[in-house]
């Protein structure tokens, strides 16, 4: 029936980083949705059948049809609930590619460095892994903090939750799980980043209730290293 209401099913697993954009972006924008949490290890008929191209989370069942790549669907939350909370792009398509430009930047600098420094295998070729990821994470963290700029947030003209911020922000729960694995500390190396990373929970609680607890995120990383045979 024309006008009735679209169901909302996000595929998602707890602790990508990935598939909680999705959630902050729905949180943010008030949309009520069903999560069907996925065991990546074992994927549902549902997830290979969504996203038979890639088989990864997240994916975004809007009245039965899916939306893959989580910045896609980002977009795609902003354009079809367009009338509902705040906007995450700006609105000058200027400010709506800088902030596409910085939120690739995230996926293609930030995430594979940072996946390689808690995915390297123990012993000394993975210890001269880890020193070069942890350079290239900090180099990448401090290249996002030169674009903060002493803003308190990347959208809003510097005063609200945007499109990057909504990018980034899940990157901060697995902060201790970088520092642990790559012996560095956020906030000796990028002191104004961590504060926007605790700002952003603090001060939103779309962020607050869709992140998992960085202890949790540890005991995952140290899972998955377990099971890939990676401590030797």
């Amino acid at each position: 029936m024309e006008g009735e209401k679209k169901s909302v099913v996000l595929i998602n697993c707890a602790v990508s980083m990935y598939g909680n954009r999705v959630r902050i972006a729905l949180a943010r924008k008030g949309v009520a949705y069903e999560e069907k949490p996925e065991n990546l290890a074992a994927k549902s008929a549902l997830l290979l059948s969504s996203n038979p191209v890639h088989g990864q989370v997240p994916v975004l069942l809007v009245g039965g049809k899916p939306v893959c790549e989580s910045l896609v669907i980002l977009e795609f939350i902003d354009e079809e609930f367009a009338g509902v909370g705040e906007p995450l792009l700006p609105a000058g398509p200027y400010e709506r590619a800088q902030a596409r430009f910085w939120a690739s930047y995230i996926d293609a600098k930030l995430a594979p460095c940072a996946g390689r420094v808690w995915r390297s295998p123990a012993g000394a070729a993975g210890a001269a892994a880890v020193e070069a990821a942890r350079g290239e994470l900090v180099a990448a963290m401090r290249t996002l903090e030169a674009e903060l700029g002493g803003r308190r947030y990347f959208g809003g003209g510097g005063e609200a939750l945007g499109y990057v911020d909504v990018a980034l922000a899940p990157f901060t729960a697995w902060f201790a799980t970088y520092e642990r694995f790559g012996g560095f500390s956020v906030a000796a190396e990028c002191p104004e980043l961590a504060a926007w990373a605790a700002r952003c929970v603090r001060e939103n609680a779309c962020v607050a209730a869709s992140l998992p607890d960085p202890e949790f995120v540890y005991q995952f990383a140290c899972g998955m290293r377990k099971h890939f045979g990676l401590d030797g």
